[in-house]
């Protein structure tokens, strides 16, 4: 990260999130120079206790200047842990609302945005970044602040002790600083690694965690684990180069000040002998120079802190900053649905990074209340358009329809309040049953949820789980059958009691007995409404009204089962070979 953008971040970061911390951060700085001044005055003790108590041996001072420093130890404790206190806190609220704004984020984003990025992405930078984040204000700030005035004030006082042993001392403050510009180079580079193979490894992580039953019938644990090996030492690796070179500066100024010591305690003798300086003088002088160690070491180290901080937040502020594809107008009106008429208008749709149209010039009429199938083989288009009417993504050209009324020009939230959708990718959460038959609508009574699941012939299988309701069903309903889990995903469109329903091979993973079942939850769900249904059984779509057969991508016939039998050969051979099976 160049000086330009390093800038640029670090001014948003404390513009959008730090600023309105701006009175806290005052206290923290008095409380830093408390710190400071503090140090200084330890320092600066020891010049009146060794003259006044080891050579004058002044008894009044004996007990003085002993009380003196430790009040010294004391307030600089107190006002160190203090400073802590307060940037912890605002380290914390700035994380906090980061990983709000990330939240927000990924929830209003788009079907494309959130799939164009592994999930594990996200979760790398919602705690690995937003953790280098707070590394940069809970320590960044408070080590600049107190390194910086701590240093101040120190080197006040050497000028204050001796100015010549003062300038001598100040050799190595440059040479810290390019030490520091040095090294900040190569931390960003391995900070933004790092942050890469972070992301990498929570992907992985949450794969394996998902694909556990395919890795053991497949018997790939070994392979996997060497997988997951290399993974963890490619972390491993960067991590181990990012602390090397944190560290590095350690020696470099170590040297330095060993070189500085020797060369003042040389020319010190020298000052001592010809009476230009005093042995008190000389101690305090060395302890504040010593002293002034630890917040140099800082200071040369710090720009790194700043610079990982940085690439975290420039990595947020990209989620942050992008722009959703589906949009809508804040002034939007609400879609008013009367019949539930849906109309396709001459509809094109091409996936992001392809050539290839989805769907092409697709023209569909389906009148409120009835039932229109889609058919056709894998990649016909079928799902695209399933997908395109509650604008999970918008056509490239053509139009969708609502009681004449066109999707785009209305506000999201009421085109999706009125659909309900049913697919063979059940989402449940690790939750109750209740919990997620209500997740359709929270305000719903106990009386309407009993109704939804008696429709959604759930109510028998529940009424046999061990907690009934309230039986936690584990990951994405893992402790269910899948019939049940998608009678569970029926009741909770039942209870939402949208005017139009999206079935997307509801049926397709199920044994006959759950078949039946779910088929009849089916009608029920779908009686007077709107329905687009795919099905690879057309024995479940015989009763629609209208039959949209689909081939590449195109309408190829339309009509009822009958009608098509007669006059569609593609539907003919599809019903044909699911006969012969």
């Amino acid at each position: 990260m160049n000086f330009s953008k390093l800038k640029e971040t670090l001014l948003r970061l404390f513009n959008s999130y730090v600023k309105k911390y701006l009175f806290k951060l005052l206290i923290s700085l008095l409380l830093s120079l408390v710190v400071a001044g503090s140090t200084g005055a330890i320092a600066w003790l020891l010049d009146p206790a060794i003259k006044k108590i080891f050579v004058e041996q002044d008894k009044t001072m004996m007990l003085l200047i002993p009380f003196a420093i430790a009040l010294a130890f004391t307030v600089k404790g107190a006002s160190l842990y203090a400073a802590r206190t307060i940037l912890i806190n605002i380290s914390n609220n700035v994380v906090k609302a980061m990983q709000i704004q990330l939240a927000s984020c990924i929830l209003k984003s788009d079907i494309n945005t959130i799939e164009s990025k592994h999930s594990g992405k996200y979760i790398a930078h919602f705690f690995y970044d937003v953790g280098q984040v707070a590394a940069l204000v809970g320590s960044g700030i408070l080590n600049l602040m107190k390194d910086s005035l701590t240093l101040i004030v120190l080197v006040g006082l050497m000028f204050y002790q001796n100015w010549n042993l003062a300038l001598f001392a100040l050799i190595m403050m440059p040479l810290a600083a390019v030490v520091a510009k040095s090294l900040g180079k190569r931390i960003n580079k391995a900070v933004a690694e790092s942050a890469k193979i972070e992301g990498n490894i929570t992907s992985y992580l949450s794969e394996i965690i998902k694909g556990t039953r395919m890795i053991k019938i497949y018997q790939k644990e070994d392979f996997e684990f060497e997988r997951s090996s290399k993974k963890i030492d490619e972390r491993t690796n960067i991590q181990i180069k990012i602390g090397k070179i944190l560290i590095r500066a350690t020696p470099i100024m170590e040297c330095l000040t060993g070189i500085m010591i020797a060369g003042f305690i040389y020319y010190s003798g020298f000052m001592i002998a010809s009476g230009e300086m005093e042995i008190n003088n000389f101690f305090s002088f060395l302890t504040a120079m010593m002293l002034a160690y630890q917040p140099i070491r800082s200071l040369a180290t710090i720009n790194m802190l700043f610079n990982q901080g940085a690439v975290g937040a420039d990595r947020i502020f990209n989620i942050l900053d992008s722009e959703p594809s589906i949009k809508e107008l804040d002034t939007a009106p609400n879609l008013n649905i009367k019949k539930g008429n849906v109309k396709f208008d001459e509809v094109n749709f091409s996936y992001p990074n392809t050539q290839e149209q989805a769907i092409q010039d697709i023209s569909i009429t389906v009148e409120g209340g009835t039932t229109a199938a889609l058919v056709g083989h894998s990649g016909a288009g079928k799902s695209t358009i399933i997908n395109l009417l509650p604008r999970f993504y918008d056509p490239k050209r053509g139009n969708i329809y609502i009681d004449e009324q066109n999707i785009r020009s209305y506000s999201l939230s009421s085109l999706r309040k009125s659909i309900s959708m049913v697919s063979q990718d059940i989402i449940l959460f690790d939750d109750t049953v209740r919990a997620n038959i209500a997740y359709a609508n929270m305000n719903a009574s106990e009386e309407e949820l009993k109704k939804a699941c008696d429709f959604a012939a759930a109510t028998e299988f529940i009424e046999k789980l061990p907690n009934k309701f309230e039986t936690i069903i584990g990951e994405n309903g893992i402790r269910l059958s899948g019939g049940q889990k998608q009678r569970i995903s029926i009741a909770r469109a039942v209870l939402k009691n949208s005017p139009i329903i999206l079935l997307d091979e509801a049926t397709s993973s199920l044994d006959a007995e759950s078949e039946e079942k779910v088929q009849n939850a089916i009608m029920n769900l779908t009686k007077n409404k709107t329905t687009l249904v795919i099905a690879h059984r057309l024995s479940t779509i015989i009763r629609a009204n209208k039959i949209i057969v689909m081939n590449q991508g195109k309408i190829s016939d339309v009509g009822t089962h009958a009608e098509l039998l007669e006059n569609s050969k593609i539907y003919k051979n599809l019903y044909s070979k699911q006969l012969s099976a």
